[in-house]
């Protein structure tokens, strides 16, 4: 321990013999003088009359007067409750008083602990493996100053800001180098922050054992975030729900006794070793490390119960946050309550957290009708919520729903697109507004693959999820541009975050009944009125004049001819005393999309829709050139000078004083970027996150990012066709233009802009044709085979460890006991016939859309065709004549469709196993035949699974899988020559693999590719297993859909080289089948400006000794 001082130590500690070390504080004068802080680790905060007594952090802060516990790894950790403090004030006042008497300190160390451990000897506890948690900690003051909130917003290093952010999940994008293309994206729409889940079944699938390397380490992703300027959202769970298989739980948890998400000390225990490894990697790239880290997010969705458990547990959750506070989490911790019901919110006490948050997803989930919005889906009663449960914080929704989840038999993700489209965002995202919004999370921006088994059963591979950038990360869905639109205003528009909304009124501000107003009013920043037609739902166009409060009293909007016109489905934001550099607007009514001060000169960009009249006013009066077109009218006045003009597909331009000012329609508009210009301080954050430094780009399909260096204006855009290359607005200083590397000619125009046209082509895309390629096959099912060993399996245990689901069987036939989590189950099961057998009754349950087959001694029994809407099925199956005395075996083969979510607590939803459920072998005398032995497998070693690289679920339990053959070069003399286009006859599962080269100009060119299986109703029922390059990225139900278009990503295809494709067919009638058709798609390229894409070195097949 550090020596105490000589002049009165005082120190509380419980191991005395410990390396650790402890604050000490000293008498002096007018009570405590200055102590040293010894590298203590410290939770909890407090007041002191005039005096800060302890503080959060570590190293380098001081402390008086210390109480100290042991804890993790031999720390010091303060726990101070809010009786404690009181204690303590009783005890400084105490210490004056015996100072003042010469009393020795002694006396003062025996006041201390008699008032204050008896104060902490009543604070309730939780038990938490080896340690001890205080619930009561005294929270409210920041571990940290980098990141602050207010009631309207966070503040980050001190500015005020809105984050913008949009959801992307790194494990549904299992190609590292293009995390940074996804984080580029979103930047350029004028988002600054990212929320992001951690999968806990993908990193410690096995109790104990935590893998994160190759495609599971998250180093890059948090790399790729700085890099591109991305803030970021922490949300590891330890359960996520997600739309992801259990939730985010391993499967091992089914055989967990305990309640999940309870405050059970088994289930805690349970966390650690996961969150002990992902929670500290997050706290490594929190912004207090100069990481991008901001948000930390504790449980999810913690919000609807059974009834049947104490619920909400305010100690679970106070467990889930002191757990990630112990660990190293600084930054705010905020929930995402399911509700709006306010459960942990600020001020409920035990579990509450700094900044409380909810779901809102207006149009809910079903994509079949994309063009029917309900009446009541846009909440008038955000503030009014926001107001009740939590006035102290901003209003946070974090996850707002930009798309929907689609189910097998579902109508596919476009249609999911088109009901959260660029009207739903102009209507639904505006209309958070209305509410004060501070902090707006779109869930989903971009939704990925759920590849190699990772999804839960109610969902398909592809998690496109509608969002604005698709799956295979194209840009081509208008409410990409729609979004970029919204959040450049807001990034441009600080005083925003100043207001507080208003009543929503239909007369105030409007003579249009039809049309609903509601005011952002400031205290002399500017106020910004939120326009929409009082049925959100209509589709027609209204006419208004608005009656707007201004600085100069109210005004009838607009003051020359004309109406405003909102189209249906449609909002507007107006504004008013709107400040754009060193200019106020009065006001304007065309929509504002960005603004940029260059030097003495300020550029603003405004938009409206083809057609529409628009109006904006200066107070003051100034001469208006019109530099570009002439349709704008600004009569002169002595008074003030109002700018009127109808907007056209034919870009205006006009010049006030030194502020020039762009008027276009709001198509054109989507072309217009606003990249970030780093700053020598934040890097790629830009020198402010508001109305930051920036240079305005139109023309390309993306700009990804924009620098300067000595003369020269860097732009790494993306083109996806011939486009004319216009900078406005170039910083002073620069001279020259390089586009992606490039040196670019430029003219200038008459208004100072810089026009260049850039070389740019477009290669032919060869792809190969996959019916050509030489096919070689294996049957996936040998275990249908005469004498086939089966010595290997595992054997069925008369017991269960599923806590929820007793055994109807005699023996478990739960996939979950034997640690068999995930993809195909395979049973084996023996009887000795008496003769009198009739039909086998069985229940099975493997997941919404799941299939099963039944086989006899090879022959084949029957098939249980998937239902979308059912994860369990009753089947009987009529049983041949058979001889008595003589031995039989059932092959049974149960599809895992995803462990089951635990969305709601006490229900235990994720321990719905997997497998047979119960069964009979009924003769025809009333009685049963005992099928005495059984044996089942999965994947190969279960939770001891085989392909570290791939990760735990990728695999299931077909005999190919088994063997590693879905892998790049399986042994060909295993295999003999055939196509899965040919006839296949009979039931079963056969096994088709081929090897294809690619050469495509990956260097230059971004050109996404999907496998593409053809439909055909003609064809017998079927599911298809794809698999390139050892990586599961389909499953596809040809009976059921929606999906059959497989994007692959490039990084795990091979772009410059040889790849592997495979495909399991499990045919599922007696007829066989042969498979309509695959191909490979490609969709048109773009000319990038992203990194070069780091091929995933996917391990080739190496013989696996211990496979059966």
């Amino acid at each position: 321990m550090t020596p105490a001082s000589k002049s009165s130590p005082l120190c509380i500690h419980r191991r005395p013999n410990s390396l650790v070390n402890c604050f000490v504080a000293s008498v002096g004068k007018g009570g405590l003088e200055r102590p040293g802080c010894h590298n203590a680790s410290i939770v909890g905060t407090g007041q002191l009359p005039s005096q800060n007594i302890w503080g959060y952090g570590r190293q380098g802060l001081d402390g008086y007067l210390c109480l100290i516990y042991p804890y993790l790894h031999d720390h010091c950790v303060l726990v101070m409750s809010k009786t404690i403090v009181a204690n303590l004030r009783r005890a400084i006042s105490g210490l004056i008083n015996l100072k003042a008497a010469n009393m020795r300190l002694s006396a003062l160390v025996s006041h201390l602990a008699l008032s204050s451990l008896a104060a902490a000897a009543a604070i309730a506890g939780h038990s938490f493996g080896p340690f001890k948690i205080i619930s009561d900690l005294e929270r409210r003051d920041a571990l940290q100053t980098l990141v602050t909130w207010d009631a309207h917003s966070l503040f980050i290093r001190g500015e005020r800001v809105m984050i913008y952010s949009g959801e992307f999940h790194p494990f549904r994008l299992p190609v590292p180098s293009l995390w940074l293309d996804v984080f580029q994206k979103v930047k350029a729409l004028g988002f600054n922050a990212v929320s992001f889940y951690v999968n806990w079944a993908l990193v410690e699938a096995k109790e104990g054992e935590y893998r994160a390397d190759g495609i599971f380490d998250l180093d890059p992703f948090f790399k790729a975030a700085e890099t591109a300027g991305i803030f970021l959202i922490a949300r590891p769970g330890p359960y996520i729900n997600a739309e992801v298989a259990g939730g985010g739980f391993p499967g091992r948890l089914q055989r967990l006794a305990a309640q999940l998400r309870t405050k059970s000390p088994e289930f805690l225990n349970a966390t650690e070793n996961y969150m002990s490894n992902i929670v500290p990697l997050i706290a490594k790239y929190q912004i207090t490390n100069g990481g991008p880290v901001i948000l930390y997010q504790a449980e999810n969705e913690y919000s609807i119960s059974n009834g049947k458990v104490p619920f909400p547990d305010g100690d679970y959750m106070q467990a889930v946050i002191d757990q990630a506070r112990r660990l190293g989490i600084k930054v705010p911790i905020v929930n995402n309550d399911a509700s709006k019901d306010g459960h942990n919110r600020p001020g409920t006490g035990a579990g509450e957290i700094d900044i409380y948050g909810y779901d809102a997803y207006p149009l809910g989930f079903d994509c079949s009708k994309p063009t029917a919005w309900r009446s009541d889906a846009l909440p008038g009663d955000y503030y009014e919520v926001h107001m009740k449960n939590s006035p102290k914080t901003p209003f946070l929704i974090n996850e707002f729903g930009g798309g929907s989840y689609d189910p097998y038999g579902g109508v596919g993700y476009d249609n999911c697109a088109a009901l959260t489209n660029h009207e739903y965002e102009r209507v639904f995202n505006k209309g958070t507004l209305t509410g004060g919004i501070g902090i707006l999370n779109v869930y989903m921006l971009f939704g990925g693959t759920n590849w190699g088994n990772l999804g839960h059963s109610r969902g398909y591979t592809s998690y496109d999820y509608g969002s604005a950038i698709r799956e295979d990360r194209y840009l081509d869905r208008e409410k990409y541009s729609e979004l970029k639109l919204e959040a450049l205003f807001n990034r441009a528009s600080p005083g925003y975050l100043a207001t507080t909304p208003g009543e929503l009124s239909t007369s105030v501000y409007t003579d249009n009944p039809n049309i609903a107003v509601t005011p952002l009013k400031s205290n002399g920043t500017g106020d910004y009125y939120v326009v929409r037609h009082s049925d959100y739902q209509l589709t027609t166009s209204a006419s208004y004049k608005l009656h707007l409060p201004t600085s100069n009293g109210t005004l009838t909007v607009p003051q020359t001819n004309g109406s405003l016109t909102l189209p249906g489905r449609d909002t507007k934001i107006h504004v008013t005393d709107y400040a754009v550099g060193n200019h106020t607007m009065h006001y304007c009514t065309a929509e504002i999309l960005t603004w940029q001060k260059v030097g003495d000169q300020t550029i603003l960009i405004l938009y409206g829709g083809i057609g529409e009249f628009h109006e904006l006013a200066f107070r003051e009066s100034h001469n208006v050139t019109q530099i570009e077109g002439n349709k704008v009218s600004a009569p002169a006045s002595s008074i003030n000078t109002v700018v009127s003009w109808t907007v056209d597909t034919k870009r205006q331009v006009i010049q006030v004083k030194n502020l020039t000012i762009y008027l276009l329609d709001r198509n054109s508009a989507y072309n217009y970027w606003a990249p970030v210009l780093p700053s020598d301080k934040n890097g790629n954050f830009g020198n402010s996150i508001m109305n930051t430094d920036a240079v305005i780009i139109n023309g390309p399909y993306l700009v990804r990012s924009a620098d300067v260096s000595d003369s020269t204006l860097n732009i790494q855009a993306d083109f996806n066709k011939t486009a004319e290359f216009e900078v406005i607005g170039a910083p002073k200083g620069v001279s020259k233009l390089s586009i992606n590397g490039k040196n670019t000619e430029f003219t200038t125009s008459k208004q100072g802009t810089w026009l260049a046209k850039p070389d740019i082509t477009f290669p032919e895309v060869k792809l190969p044709d996959l019916k050509s390629l030489e096919w070689m096959s294996i049957d996936s099912l040998p275990e249908l085979q005469p004498g086939y060993d089966d010595s290997q399996w595992t054997r069925a245990q008369n017991f269960t460890r599923n806590s929820v689901w007793p055994l109807n069987t005699p023996v478990s036939l739960y996939g979950g006991d034997y640690g068999f989590n995930t993809g195909t189950l395979l049973f084996r099961g023996r009887f000795n016939a008496t003769g009198s057998e009739t039909s086998l009754s069985m229940r099975t349950m493997g997941g919404n859309a799941f299939a099963s087959s039944v086989w006899l001694d090879g022959t084949f029994v029957g098939a249980t065709l998937a239902q979308a809407n059912n994860d369990d099925a009753t089947s009987n199956y009529t049983i041949p004549k058979l001889d008595a005395g003589t031995p039989h075996i059932f092959t049974i083969v149960v599809d895992n469709m995803g462990l089951n979510m635990d969305f709601i607590i006490g229900d235990e939803d994720m321990k719905r196993p997997r497998g047979i459920l119960k069964y009979s072998l009924d003769t025809s005398s009333g009685g049963q035949t005992d099928i005495y032995s059984w044996k089942i497998t999965g994947n190969l070693g279960g939770e001891d699974y085989k392909d570290h690289f791939r990760g735990p679920l990728n695999e299931g339990g077909l005999f190919v899988e088994r063997q590693g053959y879905h892998q790049p070069d399986p042994p060909q003399d295993k295999f003999v020559k055939k196509s899965p286009f040919e006839q296949h006859d009979g039931a079963g599962v056969q096994f088709y693999a081929a090897k294809f080269a690619l050469n495509l100009p990956a260097k230059d060119y971004d050109i996404p590719l999907s496998f593409v299986i053809d439909n055909s109703t003609a064809a017998s029922p079927y599911h298809g297993f794809l698999y390139v390059n050892g990586f599961q990225f389909g499953k596809y139900i040809s009976y059921l859909g929606p999906q059959t278009s497989f994007p692959v990503p490039e990084g795990i295809l091979n772009y410059g080289g040889d790849n592997w494709v495979g495909l399991a067919v499990w045919a599922l009638d007696k007829a066989g089948v042969s498979v309509p058709g695959l191909s490979l798609s490609a969709r048109q390229p773009v000319l990038t400006g992203r990194q070069a894409v780091e091929l995933v070195a996917s391990p080739k097949w190496e013989k696996r000794t211990d496979a059966y």
